[in-house]
């Protein structure tokens, strides 16, 4: 056997957010803070991350595989990267070993001067953007759509950069929250529908850019308020500009950050992630409740939901289930034998609590499936008399192309069956999703709107409300993912 750098095996079967962004202007120690904030911002990139900063003289930059607390434990590296402004970026790759070519924040020198780039989100036409650029001469040196945005900065005829990162960004479709740095400035920018998260923060005339809130509680930031679909915020030692340049749509942020990729304790568009997923726990009880006697999570991801869930139900709410939180993403490959027993790596059904019991098994999404039916096996094993399972977002049925790392739509469970046949393929007794008008109500709304959502609901309701340009182009899903997998 060999030891390779991959994605665990035993990981649990759900959706990835693709990255995470923070950054810092007019703060000592930037690079220390930065790396702070990655470290909250952990769980939406585990593959790779890395920090650029300005020293008032000199771009400085570390970027590697790995975890945060891995790469900038080192006081080191730490000593490397001086200065008041920095930028730094948390990234999860889909398939494959990390490159170092593709770990950002990119960075590129113009006439100008230098830039660092942190890219959230995916851009729908990168391939065709990719393809003229390449006619055009420019060699690209990642496999990364944000380079994409890079060249087209180098080739705007715009007088300053920010009015050459708004030309660019004119030119892009796509799903983005960036957070860019020059040796004065501070940009960050979201996407006319808004549909990835980036926060403003404060503390004492320091400004703060980040992809939630809780990347700001660590380092004792004041949350100022959300970056605005589609505007552009420029920090200078002047203090902070904000411009509207592209024309407004309809927000649609993106719900699964509710659901699962946002941590509990951030407050995104406004709303806590906690008492988002509460509710949603709450409206999935009122819309499908069996008779039972416990509600188990599957953690983590399933707490807050199966909390709601038992309060609504009033009954007893029991850590069923425990996880072991000390499992590494690089291991052994194992045999298939082994690959079969590795869900307890994760996970583990406590007897005590479950023998004897009809249980409801409360989780966020079934993707494939493959973790549940493990799950549910381990959980009769304990000696449940019945096993019911809950779902706490709709069945998820077709593959995001807006940042997050989706299975093709053949893999797809929801897809390729009915509940009642994805039931006997995970072995419940019953399973059932809250609707699509039970997840908007749990956020605020009677009902979701058919003709136009609130949200952006696409891997449940198959409608992308910002154009598949590469995909309409005659791009296969492969052939898209060829710059996508490597965020």
């Amino acid at each position: 056997m060999t030891m390779r750098s991959t994605t665990h095996p035993f990981d649990d079967d759900h959706l990835h957010e693709e990255c995470g962004v923070f950054g810092v202007f007019g703060y000592g120690e930037a690079a220390a803070l930065t790396a702070l904030g990655l470290h909250a911002l952990q769980h939406r990139g585990q593959e790779a991350a890395g920090i650029v900063t300005y020293d008032g003289e000199h771009f400085r930059e570390h970027r590697a595989p790995g975890h945060v607390g891995e790469i900038f434990s080192s006081e080191a590296v730490m000593q490397r990267l001086p200065g008041h402004s920095a930028i730094g970026h948390n990234r999860y790759s889909t398939t494959g070993e990390t490159a170092q070519r593709n770990i950002q924040p990119l960075f590129a020198d113009f006439e100008f001067g230098g830039l660092a780039l942190s890219h959230n989100g995916n851009l729908t036409n990168a391939n065709l953007l990719h393809h003229q650029l390449v006619k055009r001469g420019c060699l690209f040196q990642s496999t990364t759509d944000t380079e994409v945005i890079i060249h087209l900065i180098a080739i705007s005829e715009q007088a300053t950069v920010v009015d050459r990162l708004i030309d660019a960004l004119r030119q892009v479709v796509g799903a983005y929250s960036l957070a860019a740095m020059t040796s004065d400035t501070l940009i960050g920018v979201r996407d006319p529908m808004g549909v990835r998260p980036l926060v403003l923060g404060q503390l004492d005339d320091a400004y703060f850019l980040a992809s939630e809130t809780c990347a700001l509680d660590i380092i004792g930031a004041k949350f100022v308020r959300d970056v605005e679909p589609g505007e552009v915020v420029v920090i200078t030692k002047d203090g902070l500009t904000s411009l509207k340049p592209f024309a407004p749509k309809p927000s649609r942020f993106c719900v699964f950050e509710y659901i699962y990729f946002s941590r509990p304790d951030s407050v995104v568009e406004g709303t806590s992630v906690y008492e988002a997923r509460k509710r949603i726990g709450m409206e999935l009880a009122r819309e499908s409740h069996v008779s039972a006697d416990i509600i188990v999570p599957v953690p983590d991801s399933g707490v807050p939901s199966a909390m709601g869930y038992a309060n609504e139900t009033k009954l007893p709410y029991e850590m069923g289930i425990i996880r072991n939180h000390y499992v590494g993403r690089t291991f052994i490959e194992p045999s298939d034998h082994i690959r079969h027993l590795g869900v307890k790596l994760k996970h583990n059904a406590s007897k005590s609590v479950i023998d004897g019991k009809r249980v409801i098994l409360v989780d966020d999404s079934i993707v494939r499936g493959t973790t549940s039916v493990k799950i549910v096996e381990m959980v009769r094993l304990a000696g449940a008399k019945e096993v019911h399972m809950r779902i706490s977002s709709p069945p998820t049925t077709h593959s995001c192309f807006y940042g997050v790392d989706t299975p093709e739509r053949k893999d797809l469970l929801a897809a390729q069956q009915t509940i009642e046949e994805m039931a006997k393929t995970i072995g419940v007794d019953s399973l059932a999703f809250v609707s699509m008008d039970g997840l908007y109500r749990a956020m605020g709304y009677e009902k979701r709107n058919p003709g136009m959502p609130q949200y952006c609901d696409a891997c449940f309701s198959g409608e992308y409300p910002v154009p598949l340009i590469d995909q309409e182009d005659g791009q296969t899903t492969s052939q898209l993912s060829f710059l996508a997998n490597f965020r």
